[in-house]
C-alpha cells in the first residue's frame, strides 16, 4: 500500500517495573487519577470506578455513564477471577417496525446491516438503549469496593469543572463527526462552532481552548453524593429519559428502574500452560475461547516471537472463530469504520487487578447530547440487526451483543491484566498479546510493541507493515493481505492497555500510537 508517512520513524513507550500500583489507560489524566486513588489507599477496583467516570469526561466520544461494558476482576487474596456484565438493552417500548428498511443499500456506519430509513438505529435518539456503565461501576464497587464512592467520582467532577481541553487530538475527533454532531442541536451547541464548524484549537500547544462540561459535572456531582442507583431510579434516571423521550427515543424510566449489571463466573480457558480468563455471554469472550481451541492445535510456540507459520495460524483461527460468531450471534461490524470504546487495565500493590472496556458505541454514540445532563448518549441499538429473522434481530427488551475482550491472564509465574477499544478488532488483539505473553514470554513492553495483524474483516488480513518480510511472504502466501502502517489516526489496529505483575513487581502500557494513552505509576502522578 502506497502511503505518505514517514519509513523510519519511531516511536516507542518505555515500560518500567515498580512494586507499586500501576494504572493504563488511553487517556493520561485518567490514568494519573486512577495512580491518586492508589496512593491514597484505594485497591485496583477503587481506581477503576474512578478512571471509568474521569474517562467519560476525558474522552466523552469514546465512553461515559450513558454506555455500556464489561470487566474482568482478579483478587489475589482469593487467587480468583470475577467477571462484570454491564451492556446495553433495547428498551421494552421499542418497535422494530420503527425501524423499516430503506431499501437502499447499508447501514451508514460500523454494521454493514440494510440500511434503515433516516438511519434512525444508527442515528438520534431512537438509536439510544439502556446504559449500564454506572451499574457496572456500581456493583464492582459494592462488593470489591473500599473507598467511598463520592470519593472515587470527585475527580471526575472537577475535571468536568475545568472544561474539555480541545487540543489537537480532540480537535481532530470532533472534526471526524462534525456533520452527524450538527443535527443535534444541543450536540452542537456543546461541541462545535456557529452549529457547524468544530471547535478546534488551531495547531498550536499553546492553545487553552475548552468545552464548557458545567452540565456534566453538575451531574457527576449529584451521583457522587446520591450513589449509582440514582442514576435508574432518581433524579438523573428521569431527567435521561424524559430527554431522549423528547428527541424522539423509546428510553423509559421503567427501563433503567430494571437495569441490572451482573456479577458472572468468567470463563476460565486453559491455554497450554497458562490460562486466560474472559468474559461470558453476549462479549467476545466466547470467541476468544474457540480461537485459543484452534491456536492450540494450529503451532507449537518456537523461538522468541512468532514466525509466519505462526502469524498465518492466529488469522486461520480468528477468522474460523469470528465466521462462527457471525453465523450464530450475528456479529458483521465493518472493520473500517471508526468505533468509540474506551479500555484501561489496572492492578494495585497488593496484585488486585481489573481489565474494565466501556463503549458508546460509536464514534459520538447516538450524536445526541441530553440537554438536562449535559452526557453524550449511546447508540446501542444499533448492535441489532433491523433484518427479522436474523440472528441478534431488533427487538424490544434485548440484550446488546458487544464486542469487548477485556482479559485476566495466568502464565507460569506472571499475571496479566489486558483489553482494547477499537470494535471487531479487540478479541484479535486481546488474543495475539496474550499469545505474546504467554507462548513467548516477551515482556509487556515487547509485546505491546511488536507488530500484529488484524482479522476482522472477512478474508482480508491487515497486516503491520513492520513485520518481517518473511512473515508477510508467508501470510500472503495463505491469505489476501493488505499492509499498513500503525498510525494516531485512523487506527488499522485494536488500541489496547495492559498491566503485568510478575515477582512482586508491576508494570503497564498503552498502545504506543495513542498520543493520550499512558501507565502511570502510583504516587507518579
Amino acid at each position: 500500500m502506497t502511503h505518505s508517512f514517514s519509513r523510519s520513524q519511531t516511536v516507542r513507550k518505555p515500560v518500567v517495573s515498580t512494586q507499586k500500583g500501576v494504572v493504563a489507560a488511553q487517556h493520561v489524566r485518567a490514568a494519573e487519577i486512577g495512580a491518586d486513588v492508589l496512593a491514597n489507599g484505594g485497591n485496583a477496583v477503587d481506581a477503576a470506578v474512578a478512571v471509568s467516570f474521569a474517562m467519560g469526561v476525558l474522552e466523552p466520544w469514546m465512553s461515559g455513564p450513558t454506555g455500556g461494558g464489561a470487566m474482568m476482576i482478579w483478587l489475589e487474596k482469593e487467587q480468583k477471577a470475577h467477571a462484570i456484565w454491564f451492556g446495553m438493552k433495547s428498551p421494552k417500548a421499542l418497535k422494530p417496525s420503527d425501524y423499516p428498511l430503506s431499501g437502499e443499500g447499508q447501514s451508514s456506519d460500523l454494521f454493514p446491516w440494510k440500511a434503515v430509513v433516516d438511519d434512525r438505529n444508527v442515528q438520534g435518539a431512537a438509536a439510544i438503549a439502556v446504559p449500564g456503565t454506572v451499574a457496572g461501576a456500581g456493583l464492582a464497587h459494592q462488593h470489591f469496593g473500599s473507598m467511598a464512592w463520592k470519593d472515587l467520582l470527585q475527580p471526575a467532577v472537577e475535571v468536568a469543572r475545568d472544561g474539555l481541553h480541545v487540543d489537537w487530538y480532540a480537535a481532530l475527533m470532533i472534526a471526524s463527526a462534525c456533520r452527524a454532531l450538527a443535527k443535534d442541536p444541543d450536540a452542537a451547541a456543546q461541541f462545535l462552532e456557529d452549529g457547524q464548524w468544530p471547535t478546534i484549537a488551531g495547531w498550536t500547544a499553546l492553545s487553552e481552548k475548552r468545552i464548557d462540561q458545567t452540565l456534566t459535572a453538575d451531574t457527576l456531582a449529584h451521583l457522587a453524593e446520591a450513589g449509582a442507583r440514582d442514576f435508574y431510579h432518581g433524579d438523573i434516571a428521569l431527567a435521561l429519559a424524559k430527554d431522549v423521550q423528547a428527541k424522539g427515543g423509546s428510553l423509559s424510566v421503567e427501563d433503567l428502574g430494571a437495569y441490572q449489571a451482573v456479577l458472572q463466573t468468567p470463563k476460565s480457558i486453559r491455554y497450554r500452560d497458562a490460562r486466560w480468563h474472559v468474559t461470558p455471554g453476549f462479549t467476545a469472550g466466547p470467541t476468544l475461547e474457540r480461537t485459543c481451541e484452534l491456536l492450540q492445535t494450529a503451532f507449537v510456540p518456537h523461538g522468541v516471537e512468532p514466525d509466519g507459520t505462526v502469524m498465518s495460524a492466529y488469522a486461520k483461527s480468528i477468522q474460523t472463530a469470528n465466521a462462527e460468531r457471525m453465523a450464530t450471534m450475528g456479529d458483521q461490524e465493518d472493520p473500517n469504520a471508526p468505533s468509540c470504546t474506551t479500555h484501561f487495565s489496572i492492578v494495585d500493590r497488593d496484585g488486585n487487578m481489573v481489565a474494565m472496556t466501556q463503549t458508546l458505541l460509536s464514534l459520538f454514540g447516538s450524536r445526541v447530547v441530553s440537554p438536562s445532563t449535559g452526557l453524550l448518549m449511546n447508540n446501542g441499538i444499533m448492535w441489532f440487526d433491523p433484518e427479522p429473522g436474523r440472528p441478534n434481530s431488533l427487538g424490544p427488551d434485548k440484550t446488546c451483543l458487544m464486542n469487548v475482550c477485556p482479559l485476566i491472564g495466568e502464565a507460569g509465574d506472571r499475571r496479566f491484566a489486558v483489553g482494547a477499544s477499537g470494535g471487531r478488532k479487540i478479541m484479535p488483539a486481546v488474543a495475539q498479546l496474550s499469545s505474546y505473553l504467554s507462548d513467548y514470554g516477551m515482556s509487556l513492553e515487547e509485546a505491546f510493541h511488536h507488530p500484529r495483524i488484524d482479522v476482522s474483516g472477512g478474508d482480508v488480513v491487515v497486516a503491520d507493515e513492520k513485520l518481517p518480510v518473511s512473515v508477510l511472504d508467508e501470510l500472503k502466501s495463505q491469505h489476501t493481505v493488505v499492509t499498513t502502517p500503525r498510525t494516531v489516526f485512523p487506527y488499522a489496529f485494536a488500541c489496547p492497555a495492559g498491566v503485568l505483575r510478575e515477582n512482586g513487581l508491576n508494570m503497564g502500557c498503552t498502545e504506543i500510537m495513542s498520543p493520550w494513552g499512558d501507565a502511570v505509576i502510583e504516587g507518579k502522578a
